[in-house]
């Protein structure tokens, strides 16, 4: 009877929240990425499951928050793809698809500004500096239906703002761009 009533209260709560993700590790992956991914590619690919990826001397701006939670442990091709297929429903249906493709799904803005809602990380989007941590996700809308994606860095720029760590197509970059754009989605995996 105990485990029956595990079982439902696990229904009824939704997604498993995300795992704890030590934001310092999350940075120094991210910054690794700079001098190495050096272009933007969004050409469609089909990679490997899990663990896929495209050639690292490119990439998108999700690519850069693939690679940078992979050495924690979590492969955002697999959970993303997993939740998809599970709630595909609650995804957005910008592209006109009608199942899963576990190629590209995990690397558009909005299906992991989804799973990271669907997690529980969502957080209040603020034009305050002080409300950005370090290894926090924060998603813009560039305009024209344009997204993208990036994380807190440690460093701040000269006025106080946390730099960005991303690509928005030079290559993995850490700028200050956090309030350059308007901020549509702002995320902070739990803490451990």
């Amino acid at each position: 009877m105990r485990h029956l009533i595990l079982a439902l209260i696990l229904l009824v709560a939704g997604p498993a929240c995300a795992q704890a993700i030590q934001p310092e590790q999350l940075i120094s992956a991210a910054r690794s990425q700079v001098g190495v991914t050096l272009s933007y590619d969004p050409v469609y690919r089909r990679i490997d499951y899990p663990g896929g990826d495209v050639p690292l001397a490119t990439g998108v701006c999700t690519d850069v928050v693939i690679r940078a939670l992979r050495p924690q442990g979590l492969d955002l091709q697999k959970t993303v793809h997993e939740d998809m297929r599970g709630h595909f429903s609650a995804y957005p249906k910008n592209w006109g698809l009608r199942s899963t493709d576990r190629n590209i799904d995990h690397r558009r803005v909005p299906n992991l500004m989804t799973w990271f809602r669907r997690q529980g990380m969502a957080q209040a989007i603020s034009d305050e500096a002080g409300a950005y941590r370090a290894g926090d996700i924060v998603t813009w809308d560039l305009g024209r239906g344009l997204t993208h994606i990036g994380i807190v860095s440690d460093q701040r720029s000269a006025a106080g703002v946390p730099l960005v760590l991303h690509n928005i197509g030079r290559g993995t970059q850490e700028e200050d761009i956090l309030f350059r754009f308007t901020i549509i989605g702002h995320y902070r995996f739990p803490a451990s």
